[in-house]
């Protein structure tokens, strides 16, 4: 073999391993590039069970400030805090004896919880309705008020008003409490963002109250019930127009063993309130929801689902058609306002459902009963 021969297959050999090389580089850079691909592919929409400490029943209030910071609240006087999200959740507090109820917070640092009170579930020792907080829950004091007692409190809603304040847009801290189930019917009010309370009887009007949603700080609604005995009971929607000094009714079922329970507000015009029946008849299944599309001057009844085992608590809309209810056995979502529901994993007893957006426009939303839940839409 002469030179020219021996240079000519060095070439290509050379060549040849080359382009295997290349081929391989190609090949493996695009099987990673779909690996990161893979990495960074979008969540499932709805909603997913987060992990957090066992609790044997239902537990009532969870609230959020933005998507990744909120606390929920359960009967065992305990108090979690996330900061991600709810992929992971401390315990701020442990209190025995006491069986909160409802969670809101106004900002990061100041915050309040309500209690059930005593008398209604065992074990329960707590008189305190309502504990506040000013460093974001690490501790947590008696909240002081003037007015006459209140026995417990089964939500809480905020509203800010927005003012000018030297120049400078500012808000007001309008804060309501309502309660409780099993009776006396009692608000809580704070106009200056928590700093002082005062408290009024609502017994003339109603004998318990579940739920309370404020658009401003004049008008809005509670979710009650006629009578403390639930036999008598009917389901009854009450609305004021000056804060909560005086009620007119605006809704009342005609059934015996009734009584709302939470409300959603998507719109000021439209709204919908769970409606909980227990009646003992195992023959009465129909389940029912109050819906408004006035502004609740008046309301009508939609069919959930006939089933007497789906008892109803929690509700939540994204906007006028679309929205969850939780129920004893598990959830159910509409897409076209109600008049058609399929069932949806919200766990049992989801008895709360907070929907939030953010200010680019994105929804998401929390929910809470047996499991704690976060729903992406």
């Amino acid at each position: 073999m002469n030179n020219n021969t021996k240079i000519n297959c060095w070439l290509i050999l050379f060549v040849i391993i080359f382009s295997w090389g290349n081929l391989y580089a190609q090949v493996n850079g695009s099987n990673e590039t779909l690996a990161k691909k893979e990495e960074v592919k979008l969540p499932e929409k709805g909603w997913k069970k987060l992990n957090t400490e066992r609790y044997p029943g239902k537990q009532d209030d969870i609230t959020f400030i933005n998507e990744t910071e909120g606390w929920y609240v359960n009967g065992y006087g305990s108090i979690y805090h996330t900061k991600n999200g709810g992929e992971s959740w401390e315990k701020q507090l442990e209190k025995k004896g006491t069986f909160f109820r409802s969670i809101a917070f106004v900002d990061s640092l100041v915050g309040f919880a309500g209690t059930v009170g005593t008398d209604y579930f065992p074990n329960v020792t707590d008189t305190i309705p309502l504990y506040g907080t000013k460093d974001g829950g690490k501790t947590w004091k008696p909240v002081d008020y003037k007015g006459p007692y209140v026995k417990g409190l089964c939500a809480i809603d905020i509203v800010k008003e927005q003012y000018i304040n030297h120049g400078k847009i500012d808000y007001k801290i309008h804060i309501y409490a309502v309660g409780r189930v099993g009776s006396p019917a009692n608000m809580m009010v704070s106009h200056d963002g928590g700093l002082t309370w005062a408290s009024n009887n609502m017994n003339n009007d109603c004998k318990m109250l579940f739920d309370i949603k404020m658009f401003d700080k004049n008008n809005g609604f509670v979710c009650a019930a006629t009578d403390e005995d639930i036999e008598k009971s009917n389901a009854l929607i009450l609305k004021t127009s000056d804060g909560g000094r005086t009620w007119k009714k605006v809704y009342q079922s005609n059934r015996p063993f009734e009584g709302t329970w939470k409300a959603s507000f998507p719109t000021k015009k439209v709204g919908y309130v769970t409606i909980q029946s227990y009646n003992p008849d195992p023959n009465v299944k129909q389940q029912r929801i109050a819906k408004t599309t006035d502004g609740g001057e008046t309301w009508n009844e939609i069919n959930l689902v006939e089933d007497a085992g789906s008892r109803e608590f929690g509700i939540g809309f994204i906007d006028e058609n679309h929205g969850f209810v939780g129920t004893m056995n598990t959830g159910y979502e509409t897409k076209d306002g109600g008049k058609t529901w399929a069932m949806v994993n919200l766990g049992m007893a989801c008895n709360k459902i907070r929907i939030y957006k953010d200010a680019n426009g994105k929804t998401y939303g929390y929910a809470i009963g047996v499991n704690v839940l976060k729903g992406e839409f």
